[in-house]
């Protein structure tokens, strides 16, 4: 027999639940576990198999009492003397006493490489699931993170991993345990009297009809503990990355009271599977007392009548305790189960969202001359709506081209389409002739350098910030690269120089400081195309004027497409696209610009002063 089928007689009640009930989706958690874990089988096996010769340990005493009781009654008549010629009664209880030792040691031997071979393919297949999951999310468009909160996200990855980690840590050996308890102890009671067998097994059937009816309560519970889980994850990661916001006006109250909710309603939905899961216990020990109730009158009117010997019966009230009594922790083990496989359909929920954007396969011709031009391109974020109407642009390679507008005009939408960020709706972005839908996605964004308005720092040192646009460079690259953004000085300044650590988002830095180190970053990578998205509308004039010479100097004989709102930064640009509106309406150098009299010209006298004459 397959050890999926095995697997699924261990699971006994639980599974047969997930059998009774339709499946709404393909595969079960279960199953699709199954498979996931495919490439650690013979571990499985391995610890399955340490499970049960624990077990096996764990019953042969009981049996080893009853041996000792027939010694002690029958002497010379004794099962020991009879079947193996041992007739000295001390020598028997010796015999015996050495047995059960060694059964004792074994037991606690196989009790260990159970432990500690679950534990680690546990961790294993944690591991393996967390970083497989987190490698799958990377794939997907920017626009799916746009729609789901990274919150819900860290749950999942988190939270849910955690979660079925702790089963399979102990739950599914103790899911084993009481298989080959049955099993075991089953036998033991055929052999010795199978009337005695039926009434003691009266319970099991009771036992597994209410795992049934018990799982089948707990189900949609736990879908709802998680999330819960979820959306109080969302709430406190979005709350701690606004503390500066909440604190500024002084929304402290009412952010408590929205944690506050969330915690509630996620103290609620345990409420609802605590009832459940609770009460499941004590009902099992009703039903346990019936069988062992049978044993015990049944069993003692066949010693009475002399049908049965007293050894054998102690064995057997022993049994029914190793029997029955364990099954009160199918309640706990089943509340595992149902909480991991909550979780586990929430992972493979995840890992079965497949991106929208497909990946092409080729690269770019060396060497990258980085000519961009866009054909016809529309584009919009929804489908009853579109940013960008039909635009045509052409880069040369080697030139600096800036693109403004008013807010909302399109003009980051054009940086997303060009770093494949999103697909266009109908038209053609290309590089170097080359349609941007058949490059891969390293060959692609290799090729650029991003510097975006909202500077993105990892928390760690400024090293290592700047090391990010390229994991080999040595230190003496990353200093050129700082002196190129104009941040080698201001680094030299921090208390650590370039081993200062700058926090999450770098917020140990200034809005002008974290931008130049995006600056060296990009300049790191050695892009044939420079991108910069308003990469100066949020420092200060001096910064500005940092910025501006560091690009004078790095954008030369690199192909540089620039997103501007302060007009003055573009003015020295090969070519100026003006967007109004989703369309390109005008395109030229500043100074035919101004002449045209146009949307440029306009923008122009607002931001010079000149608003009289609007």
């Amino acid at each position: 027999m397959n050890f999926e089928r095995n697997l699924l007689l261990h699971c006994a009640a639980a599974l047969i639940a997930d059998k009774l009930e339709p499946m709404t989706e393909p595969q079960t958690g279960l199953r699709r576990l199954w498979q996931y874990a495919g490439p650690h089988r013979a571990q499985v096996w391995l610890a399955t198999t340490y499970t049960t010769l624990g077990k096996v340990m764990d019953v042969v005493p009981e049996v080893l009492i009853g041996a000792v009781i027939d010694v002690i009654v029958r002497g010379k008549g004794s099962f020991l003397a009879v079947q193996f010629g041992v007739e000295d009664r001390w020598q028997q209880l010796v015999l015996l006493t050495i047995a059960n030792a060694l059964c004792w040691i074994f037991e606690s031997v196989f009790g260990y490489l159970s432990a500690v071979t679950w534990r680690n393919l546990s961790q294993t297949i944690e591991h393996e699931m967390r970083v497989g999951l987190y490698n799958h999310v990377q794939k997907l468009e920017l626009a799916w993170f746009e729609d789901t909160t990274s919150g819900g996200l860290m749950s999942v990855m988190n939270d849910d991993i955690n979660q079925l980690e702790r089963f399979l840590d102990g739950g599914a050996a103790s899911i084993i345990t009481v298989f080959w308890n049955v099993v075991l102890v089953g036998a033991v009671f055929f052999v010795s009297s199978p009337l005695l067998t039926l009434l003691a097994f009266i319970p099991i059937p009771l036992i597994v009809f209410g795992s049934v009816k018990y799982q089948n309560s707990l189900k949609p519970r736990y879908a709802r503990v998680r999330e819960a889980v979820s959306e109080m994850g969302s709430v406190l990661g979005t709350n701690l990355g606004g503390i500066s916001t909440i604190k500024a006006f002084t929304s402290e109250l009412l952010e408590s009271k929205r944690v506050e909710a969330v915690s509630a309603e996620y103290r609620d939905a345990n409420r609802g599977a605590i009832k459940y899961s609770a009460g499941f216990v004590p009902l099992i020990r009703m039903v346990i007392l019936t069988g062992f109730t049978c044993t015990l009158i049944f069993g003692g009117w066949l010693v009475l009548n002399g049908k049965m010997e007293v050894g054998i019966y102690s064995v057997l009230v022993f049994m029914t305790q190793r029997l029955l009594w364990p099954m009160t922790g199918l309640g706990d083990t089943l509340d595992q189960y149902q909480r991991a496989m909550a979780s586990t359909n929430r992972i493979f929920g995840l890992l079965n969202t497949e991106p929208k954007m497909i990946e092409g396969q080729h690269a770019l011709p060396a060497p990258v001359l980085g000519d961009v031009r866009f054909d016809k391109v529309s584009f919009g974020y929804t489908d009853d709506k579109l940013i960008l109407k039909e635009i045509d642009l052409h880069v040369p390679s080697g030139e600096t081209h800036a693109i403004v507008g008013a807010t909302g005009a399109g003009k980051s939408t054009v940086i997303r389409l060009l770093l494949r960020f999103y697909d266009t709706v109908s038209g053609e972005v290309s590089l170097d002739g080359v349609n941007i839908k058949d490059l891969s996605y390293s060959s692609l964004r290799g090729a650029c350098g991003y510097v975006s308005q909202d500077v993105f720092l990892f928390h760690g040192t400024v090293r290592e910030n700047i090391r990010y646009g390229r994991e080999l460079a040595t230190d003496q690259e990353i200093e050129d690269a700082a002196r190129q953004a104009e941040a080698h000085d201001f680094i030299c300044q921090l208390p650590e120089g370039y081993d200062t650590v700058v926090g999450e988002r770098g917020q140990k830095l200034s809005g002008g400081q974290r931008q130049r180190v995006s600056l060296a970053r990009a300049i790191l990578r050695n892009p044939a195309i420079l991108v910069l998205d308003e990469a100066t509308s949020a420092v200060d004039n001096e910064t500005e004027a940092a910025i501006q010479r560091s690009l004078a100097h790095v954008t030369k004989g690199r192909t540089s497409l620039v997103i501007a709102h302060r007009l003055s930064t573009v003015r020295d640009a090969d070519r100026i696209w003006v967007l109004e509106d989703g369309r390109v309406t005008e395109s030229g150098k500043h100074d035919d610009l101004l002449k045209n009299n146009g949307l440029y010209a306009a923008l122009w006298r607002v931001q010079t002063g000149e608003v009289s004459s609007l």
